[in-house]
């Protein structure tokens, strides 16, 4: 009788305390999951302007034009990237632009 009151003892501990370890292990790890999604998710998104070439060039801007230019300065960057306001919207002259709306769609790798 007490083999029996002692394993009915033991399955009611590892019940106890073997359910929410496991549960937990669980959530852990979708957790983690989760957040490798999410990191991916945020990285920056390649973006090249249209045709590959700068704004001015397709735009046909002056030398001039170019100096006073902040997006000629960032040459890294598509134009519209570097005008985006502090909230993070564009310009509207931006939206109607050629360069804007002929630019690639960007796409996850």
């Amino acid at each position: 009788m007490q083999i029996n009151s002692f394993l009915l003892f033991l399955f009611g501990t590892l019940l106890r305390i073997g359910i929410p370890v496991a549960v937990t292990i669980l959530v852990i790890a979708l957790l983690r999951r989760l957040d490798r999604r999410w990191q991916k998710e945020s990285q920056p998104l390649p973006v090249v302007p249209a045709g590959g070439k700068p704004c001015w060039e397709i735009k046909g801007c002056s030398a001039e034009k170019r100096k006073r230019c902040p997006a000629a300065a960032q040459a890294g960057s598509p134009c519209w990237q570097v005008f985006r306001s502090k909230s993070g919207t564009l310009r509207e002259d931006c939206l109607g632009c050629n360069v804007f709306r002929q630019a690639p769609v960007p796409v996850n790798i």
